[in-house]
């Protein structure tokens, strides 16, 4: 499938920023309703409308503290093995795949109601077309394509109608659908930032950009090259396509950490509660043990070292240890988060990693992997305020340290001898195993991000579960089971929803863009 050409629009925007002549036929589709601008998207006061948009905002990426831990911390915190659920859930829980049915519900229940609820008004009251609704779709996006790298298959194409009991798209189609509104919604929305420069009409409304949005033309396009990343081993037409149309976009992507999409939650970060009110979650043995190998500067920023008898240190614990309670596993590290810290949904230091992947495999990302490599690791330790990126990044020889379990119940050898400096002379495994490792570390703590490049390329290399399960060796899952609501709510549609889903409605399929690990 080919995806909606758009060079025509990519051109004519370019030409306006370059302030050239256009003849009469280059503005025949600025005219057309999508494009145009309306009283109400240069007013600031449209309240009608705007109230939508933080409840949006609040559930693309969870952001109220129990949406959060059950879309977030209990799953991608998880499967990340950026942390461990502790207290009295050790036990019962997604890391040893079995949750109980309402963990494994919440998320579909809660963000396709919540997200259409506030879509289908927006789009009543823009009629599905312009500035409004294009910043509408990208918040849309960002919310559903969470929710199919969870489950798979989902409603999406058909939920337009406003009815959510609709057939399920196959992930493919899904993917490819939304490639298809976020394109559109980044072309309508650069030719209001072009023909509107410094207008910011619906800056109360926006608790990531402050209504500026050349930024969320940015953060589409960044989205867009995520997307077409994870997909690379699927479509690798399509994802060469879509990677290169976002690097190449008038605006461009993410490069600074001063357009990172941070959202200021009004009761502040939701994973100061996970650690501190709810005593939920702790640290995972594996981001510890490769920061601890690494003499990564960057751990004081993460993690809050803990004392363990007479041990004192960053202490994470085993995913999946069998814990004797909340008084042992509550021992462990917690996150270094406060109250104030705004929750990030995307970071520069991501897309410049993201940039490196498609350099090493020859995509036009305007530069060289071992450039945007090393990018990275900068803009991390910019945005959290270490010192020592350069002497980090020329290391050859610190590797992931083995877990020695203060407890001494759950100790393990390293399970990766990847090293921090870039070597272009080696194989594309050991330079993506490089670039993932790397990512994954800066990408905490996006969980579900780092649940889905574990799936993606098998990278970095993880430590076996300190139990055993009812699914064998399967050591991180490929996806969550279907909402057990849909099978009596929608039971029309969900024989061809399995069917899209390729596989038994389980822990262990794969998804559809699954399809590199050995």
């Amino acid at each position: 499938m080919k995806i909606k050409n758009t060079i025509y629009k990519h051109f004519f925007i370019g030409a306006i920023a370059c302030g050239c002549l256009l003849t009469a036929c280059d503005f025949e589709e600025i005219n057309e309703p999508k494009y145009q601008i309306t009283a109400d998207d240069m007013k600031g006061d449209n309240f009608n409308l705007g109230a939508f948009f933080p409840q949006l905002q609040d559930i693309a990426y969870p952001a109220q503290e129990n949406n959060y831990q059950m879309n977030e911390n209990l799953i991608g915190d998880v499967y990340g093995r950026y942390m461990m659920t502790a207290g009295k859930w050790s036990t019962k829980n997604f890391a040893v795949y079995n949750a109980p049915e309402g963990w494994v519900k919440f998320p579909f229940n809660n963000v396709m109601g919540n997200v259409y609820t506030a879509w289908n008004e927006i789009r009543k009251m823009t009629g599905g077309e312009g500035v409004n609704f294009a910043w509408a779709q990208i918040l849309r996006v960002t919310a559903m394509q969470r929710l199919t790298d969870m489950y798979g298959p989902i409603p999406y194409s058909k939920v337009a109608s406003g009815e959510l009991k609709v057939s399920y798209d196959s992930q493919e189609e899904a993917y490819k659908a939304m490639f298809i509104d976020l394109t559109d919604a980044i072309d309508v929305l650069t030719t209001f930032v072009v023909s509107n420069p410094g207008s910011v009409p619906m800056a109360q409304y926006d608790g990531v950009y402050g209504g500026d949005f050349s930024k969320w033309v940015k953060y589409a396009n960044s989205l867009k090259l995520r997307m077409a990343m994870r997909i690379r081993f699927a479509d690798a037409d399509l994802a060469k396509q879509m990677a290169e149309e976002a690097i190449n976009h008038t605006l461009g992507v993410i490069t600074a950490n001063s357009d990172n999409a941070k959202y200021n939650y009004a009761k502040g970060n939701p994973l100061h509660i996970m650690w501190d009110s709810y005593s939920d979650c702790r640290l995972c043995a594996d981001i510890t043990s490769y920061m601890i190998g690494y003499k990564d500067p960057r751990m004081s920023k993460y993690f809050q070292e803990a004392t363990i008898g007479e041990k004192k240190g960053y202490f994470g614990i085993r995913s999946g240890l069998n814990s004797p309670g909340t008084q042992y596993s509550t021992q462990y590290s917690s996150p270094n988060v406060v109250k104030e810290d705004p929750l990030y949904w995307m970071y520069a230091s991501e897309i410049s990693f993201l940039r490196a992947e498609g350099a090493a495999i020859g995509w036009n990302m305007n530069g060289t992997a071992e450039q945007f490599y090393n990018d990275g690791i900068r803009l991390s330790f910019e945005q959290v305020g270490a010192s020592g990126a350069d002497t980090y990044l020329a290391n050859s020889d610190l590797k992931q340290a083995d877990y020695e379990d203060p407890n001494n119940s759950a100790s393990i050898n390293a399970v990766s001898t990847i090293t921090i400096k870039w070597d272009d002379a080696a194989s594309a495994e050991q330079k993506l195993e490089r670039i993932i490792t790397q990512k994954w570390i800066a990408l905490w703590p996006m969980g579900q991000e780092a649940w889905s490049e574990y799936r993606r390329t098998g990278f970095p290399k993880m430590f076996p579960l300190a139990q055993n399960t009812a699914y064998g060796n399967l050591l991180i899952a490929n996806r969550i089971p279907f909402s057990a609501d849909e099978y009596l709510n929608n039971k029309e549609n969900m024989p061809a929803a399995k069917i899209a889903l390729g596989g038994e409605d389980n822990y262990a399929t794969n998804l559809w863009w699954d399809k590199y690990r050995k």
